[in-house]
């Protein structure tokens, strides 16, 4: 399976502009730019909650196909948002439980700090934690 088509032809994931940027070994990262059609406040750029759910959910997706080599449904996510996020987004997932029915997946999703070069900056910090998900997938 071709993990990087399947990610770029997915259309809603496109539609919010999320990109998988890495996809190996049962661990996952993607970013979407954030934009006022995301935001739920026309006043200042903050992602609205089903933004976030979503980059975690696809995130977390990758990181389990990455595992099975195949779609993997949502069977249930569970998310808690922690701080606005107020930049970009930056998502990365790993793999807790990869079984034959169904797998487990952590997701930490990162507004990324204005002015650092991007969603990883320097490489050392990425930026605000807004949300931490966990996702359970269909792998059989």
């Amino acid at each position: 399976m071709d993990i990087e088509a399947f990610f770029e032809g997915m259309p809603f994931a496109s539609l919010l502009g999320i990109e998988i940027t890495e996809c190996a070994d049962g661990h996952a990262e993607g970013h979407l730019e954030m934009t006022e059609d995301l935001s739920w406040n026309e006043d200042e750029l903050m992602a609205h909650g089903g933004v976030t759910f979503t980059l975690a959910d696809t995130v977390g997706g990758a990181a389990l196909v990455s595992e099975v080599e195949q779609p993997v449904p949502t069977v249930d996510m569970r998310i808690d948002y922690l701080s606005a996020g107020t930049g970009d987004l930056y998502a990365e997932g790993d793999v807790v439980r990869c079984g034959s029915d169904v797998g487990v997946v952590d997701v930490d999703v990162y507004a990324a700090d204005d002015g650092d070069g991007g969603p990883r900056g320097d490489g050392d910090a990425v930026g605000t934690l807004v949300a931490d998900a966990r996702g359970v997938y269909k792998t059989g």
